[in-house]
């Protein structure tokens, strides 16, 4: 089966096809962090616009590339939830208009667990039962997998996510968008205990991130969150590494926690925030030492991207999942376990 997947949930653009479910022909990426640089952020009006200019480019590009004309599809697969309903609406529109021009099936795929199933397209031999962890600018999520459809939350971020504290923190120490690469180099070789930060971990398995990175804030820009920023390079270089590193170990410590409490072996990471190299290397050591296999993808599957979503849409086409015309864009969607949230610090 082959199928041809859109994502177009935020600022990146793509379209792959992919075979089988594993087989990636195309994968066709049009990114938008240039247009949003000069804002710090993304600009959601921006956003959809670029999308609506760069879908079909962008389509015909992942056919030209897959060497394959649209008949020879299958299938369609498209984020259909969550993220920024309009430029979600934009890659929804072009899935819908395809499938009904060709007549050939849909499926609406969710972005989270499209991140997942990254995982699984670097590494095919992954087996399940695995706990997931996807760490990006928009979600911060902890999962129990039992097969590349069957998806148990067990935690999710109760405020910012990593990605999100990431791109904020740049802001505050005026490194520029987007935040996370610009940290991980800067932080590269420092000593992370020269600038230490608190460690915010619930007792169950969610995330909260906004108070570390509030206290970047306050020790950059004084209680008042009004004085410039005036730190020196090395000053600065000393913040990245202790915010990053109280990040990293939030990550790892709530990673392994789930690990221990599903009787998990595997564990695997996907989003954007899963090319760090600080989150990498401690995620790694970390899960040796307790006997837990780690799987990361290349940053070409740890970015948005629709490859991983035409191979999960496989697996859900293949389960009897597929969608219709009337399959619409859904922006927020719950993936929170029902538990109540006690934090404590470290």
């Amino acid at each position: 089966m082959i199928v041809l997947g859109i994502e177009s949930s935020c600022d990146e653009t793509a379209a792959a096809v992919v075979a089988d479910g594993f087989d990636v022909r195309s994968n066709a990426v049009q990114s938008q962090i240039d247009l949003h640089r000069v804002y710090g952020g993304v600009v959601p009006e921006l956003a959809c616009r670029a999308h609506i200019e760069t879908i079909t480019p962008v389509v015909r590009k992942a056919l030209d590339d897959a060497k394959a004309g649209l008949e020879e599809i299958d299938a369609f697969a498209v984020t259909s939830a969550p993220g920024l309903v309009g430029a979600l609406l934009v890659g929804v529109s072009m899935a819908k208009s395809l499938a009904l021009a060709t007549g050939k099936p849909i499926v609406g795929v969710d972005h989270i667990h499209g991140h997942m199933y990254s995982v699984k397209l670097a590494f095919p031999d992954l087996a399940y039962p695995c706990v997931h962890l996807v760490v990006s600018g928009g979600h911060t999520s902890l999962y129990l997998s039992r097969s590349e459809i069957d998806h148990e939350p067990l935690g999710a971020t109760t405020d910012d996510a990593a990605g999100e504290a990431f791109d904020k923190v740049a802001k505050i120490l005026d490194l520029g968008f987007p935040g996370g690469p610009a940290i991980d180099r800067l932080a590269r070789g420092r000593d992370p205990a020269r600038v230490a930060f608190k460690r915010t971990v619930p007792e169950d398995l969610d995330f909260s991130f906004s108070g570390i990175k509030t206290s970047v804030l306050y020790r950059v820009r004084g209680q008042d969150a009004k004085r410039p920023m005036t730190l020196s390079e090395d000053e600065r270089a000393d913040v990245a590494a202790g915010f990053q590193e109280a990040v990293v170990d939030m990550l790892v410590e709530q990673a392994l926690k789930a690990c221990a409490r599903t009787g998990a072996r595997r564990l695997a990471v996907g989003g954007g925030v899963a090319c760090n190299s600080r989150l990498r290397e401690k995620l790694e050591a970390r899960a040796r030492r307790e006997g837990i296999e780690s799987f990361f993808p290349p940053p070409c599957f740890c970015t948005d991207n629709a490859a991983m979503i035409a191979g999960l849409g496989y697996h859900l086409l293949r389960a009897g999942r597929a969608s219709d015309l009337t399959l619409d864009a859904i922006p927020t969607k719950s993936h929170r376990p029902r538990t109540v949230n006690r934090n404590t610090t470290f």
